[in-house]
């Protein structure tokens, strides 16, 4: 019996034979890097996070689909890359329509259809489908200038296509980034208030007049607490979904956290945010509920450079640690993140995974977990590989992903396969200078990257040249991928769209990328 099949088997049999299906908590921070967390170098205290890793497994290869926020979010919840959606680069905005498609089965949906009860807790930025006033009305701020979008929308009314329409019973959350608009909560669907008054973190625009960002992470925490308290009561497993809206902008650490780090306020908010990690943690032992529940964290991608990056590197703190580039960016820094988990009794505390491991892994995880491998329908979770058998800390004979696709703000694209990384564009597709527009008018800068993540993990020596045919094979699989519409075993499927965010040098270069004629 070969190998694989065998660890597999003896994997699905530890697990279906456990006698409870295990809680999942699964904590997403915003534009956290790699090197933020203490136990990674970091400068500012995490002793939550570090908890995690000394009780459970690290990964030291895992990356998000994008580098930016709406794009991983998707990934995550669809087990399907973002770009296959009908989002082909960017991020949506507070007022922006539903993102996962109708019908399209989720992880919290699969979860439900297994027993679970499922809630979400945070930022949610994957689109509403917000209900306007009739005839055109628009309401005036009751303080503060009425500017912008946001004051036809009728707040008294459920949205549709939200967290209750794709598998939570449950949810918490506020639109979009802490930066956009409208500011309020909603609960089940509905705002929870009105947003009738002005308020501007960063971007002005409608809000509810109880509303300030600097309250989130203190509402976040005192919401899952009081889910998990409830869930405890209960003897249905439950998934709670916690997208915390920090690191990322507007960077405003509570009062009680203004000047706990050396940092300055990212790193008082790094602070917080790891605070909330030990508010869940905390709420779980209270409840006797750790040794029955994973927790997972995350970060949706790297550090932004909206945090002072060189200031931050100068006080020894190297948000994105070793890697190059930053958030946005189709380099390392842009999505290599942490990702930690503990789950005690099943994985080894203090360990390590080198394992490859992508944000979209969760669904056939979960799946795996549950003696449901090879049963997801086949529209559902198409870029979603078990990472199970990292976790049990059995070997392989092979990697659990044959490659990983990668993709900036700006729709560019890598692939990633062992210590090979191939990046089609010029720079760095992002934030990092020169910008996608003038990095393609300067035909000094080489068109295609290849770098030798082993050798050289800071991305500095581009081997296209010496190695021709590796580029060719890897282009022809990224190429495949986007036809089959998935990249785990399984029937061809569709895209919502071919993904034309290639630019004109690169399929001239590789026609193989080109769109297929209608």
């Amino acid at each position: 019996m070969p190998l694989r099949l065998l660890l597999t088997i003896c994997v699905s049999v530890f697990v279906l034979n456990a006698k409870d299906a295990p809680n999942v908590v699964y904590i997403l921070a915003d534009d956290l890097g790699y090197g933020d967390l203490s136990h990674a170098g970091g400068k500012a205290a995490t002793p939550h996070c570090d908890q995690l890793a000394r009780e459970g497994m690290r990964f030291t290869d895992s990356h998000t689909t994008s580098s930016v926020c709406t794009p991983t979010r998707y990934g995550i919840l669809t087990g399907r890359y973002n770009w296959r959606s009908k989002l082909k680069k960017s991020v949506l905005w507070g007022l922006s329509e539903p993102l996962i498609e109708k019908d399209r089965l989720t992880v919290p949906g699969f979860l439900r259809q297994h027993g679970y009860h499922t809630a979400v807790v945070g930022k949610w930025h994957l689109g509403l489908g917000w209900h306007e006033l009739p005839n055109s009305e628009k309401r005036k701020s009751k303080t503060g200038p009425t500017k912008g979008d946001g004051w036809q929308i009728d707040y008294g009314k459920k949205v549709t296509g939200g967290p209750l329409a794709i598998g939570f019973d449950e949810s918490y959350i506020i639109p979009a980034s802490l930066d956009m608009f409208p500011y309020l909560y909603l609960k089940n669907d509905k705002p929870t208030g009105w947003a009738n008054t002005t308020k501007a973190f960063h971007r002005p625009g409608p809000a509810a007049e109880d509303f300030e960002a600097v309250n989130c992470l203190t509402d976040f925490a005192r919401e899952s607490r009081a889910y998990i308290a409830a869930r405890a009561k209960t003897d249905k497993p439950f998934f709670l979904y916690l997208p915390l809206t920090s690191p990322h902008t507007p960077i405003v650490p509570s009062r009680k956290w203004q000047g706990k780090s050396s940092l300055g306020k990212y790193g008082d908010f790094l602070m917080e945010t790891d605070w909330v990690v030990g508010e869940i943690l905390a709420e779980l032992e209270k409840q006797k509920l750790s040794d029955n529940t994973i927790v997972i964290f995350t970060a949706d991608n790297g550090c932004s450079p909206a945090a002072a990056i060189p200031a931050l590197v100068k006080k020894g703190h190297k948000p994105n640690a070793h890697w190059r580039g930053h958030k946005a960016d189709i380099f390392e820094g842009g999505h290599r993140t942490p990702f930690l988990v503990r789950w005690p009794g099943k994985v080894k505390a203090g360990s390590f995974s080198a394992e490859t491991l992508c944000t979209t892994d969760l669904f056939a995880t979960l799946a795996d977990i549950l003696g449901q491998r090879g049963k997801l329908p086949p529209n559902a979770g198409e870029d979603s590989f078990s990472f199970l058998t990292a976790l049990t800390g059995k070997a392989t004979d092979k990697p659990t992903r044959p490659f990983t696709i990668h993709h900036s703000i700006n729709g560019s694209f890598a692939i990633r396969r062992g210590p090979w990384k191939l990046a089609l564009c010029p720079g760095s597709g992002g934030w990092s200078g020169p910008k996608p527009a003038a990095a393609f008018k300067n035909k000094t800068l080489p068109l295609v990257q290849l770098y030798n993540l082993d050798t050289d993990p800071a991305e500095q020596t581009n081997l296209r040249d010496q190695k021709p045919g590796l580029v060719k094979e890897l282009v022809t699989e990224l190429a495949t991928a986007i036809r089959n519409g998935r990249t785990n075993p399984g029937p061809k499927q569709s895209n919502e769209g071919y993904p034309n965010t290639f630019h004109g040098r690169v399929i001239a270069e590789f026609p193989a990328l080109a769109a297929p004629k209608q």
